[in-house]
């Protein structure tokens, strides 16, 4: 066609898409009108085509013209489509159609956009995924609506894949509508600044939006100054996009950065940002993806009087951010609220300055990229006609997010060698080598992985050879080695070719995969469009006119602050220190809650919990206190002691305030999940009221609940609202016409005191204490630590009892990220734990076996299973873990502790998981292969589903499953026996030697030769009931067959008395250590025949270490366990019964009778050294005289509680302290409080009498004490040292319940 013609028809085309245009920008009207079928034939560009009858003018949708569509002279992967609209178009879909009577069609292509016919830009879908679906046959139209319309002139569709039993066929149809736009360009030194006229008012939202491109990676494209010379500034920076905030006239800094979006944004492509101001917050959006920050204070009610676009136009002192880095490109559609800057600019508006040259056109240069893909990439370039002589200059750009890669490499024939310009950890090096031998080597650079453009230069001449990166100096050396190339010579960049042929090229490194852009040889561009249209070198797996570089950490998909770092076609997440694991950092590293840790054997301590999982609360650190049967989570604040307040009359209140150790939405998320919570709250006063006063209103109040809180009147131990004590709630308080003690007003110490249980106005936020100004007012406060107990959420359990029963919940919404969590058990081999539904995708857990859990699910890449099979069976009837999670990187799945499974997600696959039905929990909705059993504490992405209160309303299946021993009976130690709860289980430690949660903790005491513990086993009867019995008669029976005797001991004496029994009859065992530092065992099991002893073999036993024996006898049969050592078997021969047992006692033994003279004589020794863990049988007396003293224990003797296996033997009473109210400086009423001397507002008052007291009391309570230790044998031991656990030595203790609270051992007890 002659040239005018194409210019007349390319007119014709235009004005008729104007005309058919029939929806703007506005999008009143639907933008899907046809674009191809009235284009000229200009307006069609391919790779090649098989004749003219297939060329690409005959590519219109249900034409039959020419062949009947187009088709390619070679069916591959590097042919394409290209359609010119002749102006930027909005695109809205695409149609596709095979060649015309033809088995001619595609199956798959990828879409290309551009608005210059160069730097094209691959089009991809939501998933980050490029592929479009083709079509089936030749003639069917296959429409594919775009999720986001295209704005671009140029479209290019590439052929991925097609009919098997044909060639690549295509007619082709473009739908969309007219697109309009201002636009402005600026040269770097250009700028436009936008005064308000008038002072605005304030407005509750403000909008500033536009569209930018550009091939620099810094330039200011923003700055919006305000009153009081604030000012917001819009920077690019590096490719990313940064807002910062600056603040004062003579301000040098650059800025408070308040946020940072986007990246690789210099790819001369138009990106879309949004600047909304809503209030508080400021919104950035770039590209798709928008961020939201709280604003500073100060910006709350700003507003903007002067706008700069690409400069910092500003009358202020203020440091530009980026100093002398104006914005080079060009902006689109800049509008601030309703105001069009642009179209305002073009009109010369006095509010517009335009400062420079500015452009109302987008003048874009024109700059060919490379693409190498993959492992099999490279590009094969001659060397140029002539070189000139000894000089050889070599430079190119690029960019990558690989440490490693080939750059270049040549051959020198001449010296029988290679170059290679490459990348090594991030570092540019230069490497010449001869048969492997290194010849020369230069390095320079660093962090060139970092996504960014950077330039590289090779330069030989004479003896100077230099490499250089981004025009800085480089490595440089002096060498003879030459680079003599010619127009033989080969250059490859990238890598090598997988075949090799006559031209060598060995890459010893790795492939590069990145960008690469003006390429030049002897400063001569390389033309890489020659190279695409195979008139230049040769390539493979290239991406011609493009860079394909993606930032896979942009978005970041790693959570709770992992650190994102990537290559070229994927990206890690760096976990460390942010308390979750994962390939995304999305699982939590800790527990739910404390109930959970100590499910798990975890005893009392510190610990991390996250509530939420993997939710946005971020996990804390709290104290677990195990030592009940209920499991207290304990949360601290900043002030738990009892508080001295002393009269003041400056001030009429007091206040203080309560700062706790969690944040606020981690308080709220244990309160939420806890069963019930709890504060003490105590108020000690003399002549100081607390609440009622002659006019109602309280003395004092305080603020608890969640955020600032609300006020409450009344105190510890009342109801909500009631304003009053604990004692006006019992009708106890010392004046019956108050409701609180403290409001009697005596001259005297007293208190209100109590609990306050309702959760939801806790925790206790702040204290307002109003009657201390009168003379004489004293008063101190107490405000516990906040205790919660109960995790409703781990014990949410439901039971299915039929097939076809299942609970459902609204659809499970885990698009990039799903985790599941749940405990199940049961006695069958199979059924569906849950199963959700979308059109296509799916996810489903269940068990396929009595051995294998399988995790299932589809997002659009097709199903994909992970399996976990277990070497034991699933139907035990015990509660077994599921842990299963998806996230964009790979799929795992692990049940209990095996190991996880894990199956990789592909790297360009579809991400998102799209669910629309409903989630079912226990079966389908097809109500086939339902689970039969019960599901326990399931929680979705760190969410608990409440299983029980749906259950209670859906037929089949039951709220609750009982039956926990079955699988938390190992936790019960030492004999403990497990106890079934509704609520999980306990551990009865009646018949344990042992106490604590578990029945772990070891009862221990440190004995003195002195000390004896006599355990009556059977009393006589009285023998004025029967004085003319027999004497046999007057005892209860106990024979035995056998006995279990199991203790630990540590002592350095022999020989040593450990243990004896005796009976009524003078029948005896005793164990003890011999003169030899050996165990010996002494049985006398009838009065008439001699003692037998049985001798350990194990030695050395007196070495000051703790030792573990366990005795068992069955009749004759006795066996003997030290420690770890062989178990060793003995034989009795005179009796096996034990008859008619009276006492058992541990040391000294006070009464000898039917003792022969030598262990009448080692009785009197006793033992000194520790013993714990005592258990005869069912009695364990050392735990009886320690914690449950009763008529059946005698204690002789000093004894202190202490611990055996963590104290040395070292006198346990040289360290022991009384306490006393002497140690309280000024204390004069004894009713009065005991305070934290660090908090007493008058610590230093009677400071030298109270010295005096100390010295006093103390000689006083050490002569009472030696007086006491003088005593005789005394039943129910008085304690008279600090008490174990709960024991308070004061009326008003300033303990609280804290893991700092005093150890309970060292216990003294005098007898």
């Amino acid at each position: 066609m002659p040239l005018a013609g194409k210019r007349l028809s390319g007119i014709i085309a235009l004005v008729a898409s104007l005309l058919l245009g029939s929806c703007g920008t506005d999008g009143e009207e639907v933008c899907d009108n046809p674009l191809v079928s009235s284009l000229p034939s200009s307006s069609f560009r391919s790779s090649s085509q098989l004749s003219s009858s297939h060329g690409p003018v005959f590519a219109k949708v249900n034409r039959r013209e020419g062949a009947g569509g187009w088709s390619p002279l070679l069916s591959d992967r590097y042919q394409w489509l290209e359609v010119d609209l002749w102006r930027r178009t909005e695109i809205t879909a695409v149609a596709t159609q095979g060649r015309y009577g033809s088995s001619d069609w595609l199956t798959a292509y990828l879409l290309m956009f551009s608005d210059t016919g160069h730097n094209w830009r691959k089009h991809r879908q939501e998933d980050s995924l490029g592929a479009f679906p083709g079509n089936s046959n030749a003639d069917n139209v296959v429409l594919y609506k775009l999720k986001q319309s295209v704005i671009a002139r140029y479209v290019r569709l590439i052929p991925l894949d097609w009919n098997s039993t044909g060639r690549i066929g295509l007619r082709l149809e473009i739908y969309g509508c007219r697109y309009t736009s201002d636009v402005a360009s600026f040269d770097g030194s250009s700028s436009l600044v936008y005064r308000l006229s008038v002072r605005p008012s304030w407005a509750v939202m403000e909008v500033i939006s536009l569209k930018f491109k550009t091939l620099k990676n810094s330039g200011t494209l923003l700055h919006a100054e305000g009153h009081r010379d604030h000012s917001l500034n819009l920077v690019l920076e590096k490719g990313k996009l940064l807002l910062y905030h600056q603040q004062g006239v003579s301000s040098s800094s650059g800025g408070q950065l308040l946020v940072s979006l986007g990246s690789l944004l210099d790819d001369q492509h138009w990106h879309p940002v949004k600047l909304e101001r809503l209030s508080t917050h400021l919104n950035l959006t770039v590209d798709k993806n928008t961020q939201q920050v709280q604003l500073p204070p100060e910006l709350s009610h700003w507003h903007i009087h002067t706008l700069s676009l690409a400069a910092v136009q500003s009358h202020g002192l203020q440091k530009p951010i980026l100093s002398n880095r104006n914005f080079h490109g060009c902006l689109e559609n800049l509008l601030y609220s309703d105001l069009n800057l642009i179209d305002l600019a073009k009109l010369n508006s006095p509010q517009v300055t335009k400062v420079g040259n500015v452009t109302f056109t987008c003048a874009e240069p024109v700059s060919v990229a490379v693409t190498f893909t993959d492992i099999h990439s490279f590009l094969q370039l001659p060397g140029l006609t002539s070189w000139p002589s000894g000089f050889v200059s070599i430079t190119l750009q690029f960019r990558t997010w690989n440490k490693a890669g080939l750059l270049l490499t040549f051959d020198l024939p001449q010296q029988g060698g290679s170059v290679f310009l490459y990348l090594s950890e991030a570092r540019l090096r230069l490497w010449i080598s001869k048969a492997g031998r290194t010849l020369l080597e230069l390095s320079t650079g660093s962090g060139l992985n970092d996504g960014q453009w950077h330039s590289v230069e090779l330069k030989s001449k004479q003896d100077h050879l230099s490499i250089t990166v981004d025009k800085d100096k480089g490595a440089t050396a002096h060498t003879s080695i030459a680079l003599p190339l010619t127009s033989d010579s080969q250059l490859f960049f990238g890598g090598c070719p997988a075949q090799k042929g006559i031209l060598e090229c060995k890459n010893s490194f790795s492939v590069f995969q990145g960008c690469m852009r003006l390429l030049t040889l002897d400063e001569q561009l390389v033309d890489l469009i020659k190279v695409q249209q195979r008139l230049l070198g040769n390539y493979s797996h290239l991406q011609i006119d493009m860079c394909g570089i993606i930032d896979r950490c942009s978005p970041s998909h790693c959570e709770h602050g992992g650190r994102c770092t990537q290559s070229w076609s994927t990206f890690h997440c760096n976990c460390s220190n942010s308390g979750y694991r994962g390939a995304t950092c999305h699982t939590s590293t800790y527990e739910k809650s404390c109930e959970i840790y100590k499910h798990k054997g975890n005893t009392s301590g510190h610990y991390y919990i996250d509530v939420d999982g993997s939710g946005p609360v971020k996990p804390q650190l709290v104290y677990c206190n195990m030592t009940e049967d209920d499991t207290w989570t304990v949360i601290q604040h900043n002030n738990t002691e009892l508080t001295r307040v002393q009269s003041s009359p400056e001030r009429n209140q007091h206040f203080a305030h309560f700062d706790y150790s969690s944040e606020e939405e981690q308080l709220a998320a244990i309160i939420s999940q806890s069963e019930h919570c709890e504060q003490e709250l105590s108020y000690h006063c003399r002549k100081s009221r607390l609440l009622n006063t002659l006019d109602g209103a309280p003395f004092s109040w305080w603020v608890g609940g969640p955020g600032p809180g609300q006020v409450q009147t009344y105190w510890g131990g009342a109801l909500p609202g009631s304003q009053q004590c604990a004692c006006g709630l019992q009708n106890s308080c010392l004046d019956s016409s108050y409701n609180c003690n403290c409001d009697a007003d005596y001259d005297q110490w007293t208190d209100d005191s109590g609990l306050l249980t309702h959760k939801e106005i806790l925790p206790v936020r702040s204290l307002v204490l109003g009657d201390i100004q009168r003379p004489g007012s004293e008063a101190a406060y107490q405000v516990g630590p906040f205790r919660c107990r109960g995790d409703k959420n781990f014990w949410n359990a439901a039971f299915f009892d039929k097939e076809t029963s299942y609970l459902h919940f609204p659809t499970f919404h885990g698009e990039l990220n799903a985790d599941i969590y749940f405990l199940f058990k049961t006695t069958f081999s199979s059924g569906v734990f849950l199963e959700n539904l979308g059109i296509k995708d799916f996810i489903r857990i269940e068990l396929s076996s009595s051995t294998e859990v399988v995790f299932s699910f589809d997002v659009g890449n097709g199903p994909l299973k992970v399996r976990v099979e277990t070497n034991v069976p699933l139907n035990d009837n015990r509660w077994h873990s599921v842990k299963a999670e998806r996230n964009v990187k790979e799929a795992s799945l692990r049940v209990d502790n095996f190991p996880a499974a894990t199956q990789q997600a592909p790297a360009d696959g579809h991400i998102h998981l799209q669910l629309n039905s409903q989630l079912f929990i226990g079966g389908t909705a097809s109500r086939q292969k339902g689970f039969l059993g019960c599901i326990r504490s399931l929680q979705l992405n760190g969410v608990t589903l409440d299983l029980e209160e749906r259950a209670k309303i859906t037929p089949g299946v039951r709220p609750g499953c009982p039956g926990h021993c079955s699988s938390y009976s190992m936790l019960c130690r030492n004999q403990g026996q497990c106890v079934e709860k509704v609520q999980g289980i306990s551990c009865d430690c009646s018949h344990s030697a042992y106490t604590g949660a578990f029945c772990h903790k070891e009862v221990s005491a440190s004995f003195k030769s002195t000390t004896s513990i006599t355990y009556i086993l059977k009393e006589p009867y009285e023998l004025s009931n029967n004085r003319s019995a027999l004497p046999s008669s007057f005892y209860s029976d106990i024979t035995l067959r056998g006995e279990n005797i199991s203790l630990s001991f540590r002592t350095s004496q022999s020989p040593a008395l450990l243990l004896s029994i005796n009976s009524f009859y003078h029948e005896y065992l005793i164990l003890l250590i011999n003169n030899h530092d050996e165990l010996e065992l002494r049985y006398k099991l009838h009065s008439n025949r001699d003692v037998e002893p049985l001798r350990s073999r194990v030695t050395n036993l007196a070495d000051g270490r703790l030792h573990t024996v366990t005795i068992r006898r069955l009749a004759a049969a006795v066996s003997v366990q030290i420690d770890q050592s062989a178990i060793e078997d003995f034989n009795l021969t005179s009796d096996v019964e034990f008859n008619s047992i009276k006492s058992l006692t541990l040391g000294r033994v006070q009464e000898s009778d039917g003792l022969d003279a030598e262990l009448a004589g080692l009785s009197t020794l006793g033992f000194t050294g520790c013993l714990s863990g005592v258990q005869f049988n069912s009695i364990c007396p050392l735990k009886a005289a320690l914690l449950d003293p009763d008529s059946r224990v005698i204690v002789t003797g000093p004894l202190v509680q202490s611990s055996c296996a963590s104290s040395a033997l070292a006198d346990p009473y040289a360290a022991e302290t009384t306490h006393s109210l002497s140690d309280q400086p000024g204390s004069v009423d004894p009713g009065q409080p005991l305070v934290n001397t660090i908090r007493n507002d008058s610590a230093l008052i009677g400071g030298v009498i109270a010295v005096v007291i100390f010295v006093s009391v103390t000689v006083l309570a050490l002569i009472i004490r030696f007086i006491c230790s003088k005593k005789g044998t005394y039943r129910n031991p008085e304690v008279k040292a600090t008490q174990p656990e709960d024991g308070h030595e004061f009326p008003f203790s300033s303990r609280a319940d804290s893991p700092s609270a005093p150890s309970e051992s060292q216990n003294e007890f005098f007898i």
